[in-house]
């Protein structure tokens, strides 16, 4: 599934499938892509999590990915389905970069609500 993607991203490239990709390494991309999201986690190992402590009303609170060895204790893992929808619901874009600046790949990533400053 991909929806629009709200905001101002004039310095990131929007990405709507698998097919496409970073132009050169380090380049900031956007995107709302269901299968971009789960394919760029999954070729870093990362789960689908949430913080606990962060729920509310019996739904996931604070996203977040499990990456392996990075101190995933303080995450509980959920399921795709779950991450998704409480994306879609919340109209969160997928800010991420596939590459660093120099080529190695990059687990950078942050979730912007476009109609919040503290998301």
């Amino acid at each position: 599934m991909t929806r629009p993607i709200e905001g101002e991203h004039e310095h990131a490239r929007e990405i709507r499938s698998t097919d496409e990709h970073e132009e050169h390494p380090g380049q900031t991309l956007v995107t709302t892509s269901h299968q971009v999201i789960r394919d760029w986690a999954e070729k870093r190992g990362a789960r689908p999590a949430t913080v606990p402590g962060t729920e509310h009303g019996g739904r996931p609170g604070v996203l977040r990915f499990d990456f392996p060895g990075f101190g995933g204790e303080d995450l509980q893992e959920i399921s795709w389905d779950e991450w998704f929808k409480t994306f879609d619901e919340r109209k969160l874009n997928f800010i991420y970069q596939e590459h660093t600046a120099d080529g190695k790949q990059s687990n950078f990533f942050r979730l912007e609500n476009p109609k919040r400053a503290d998301a």
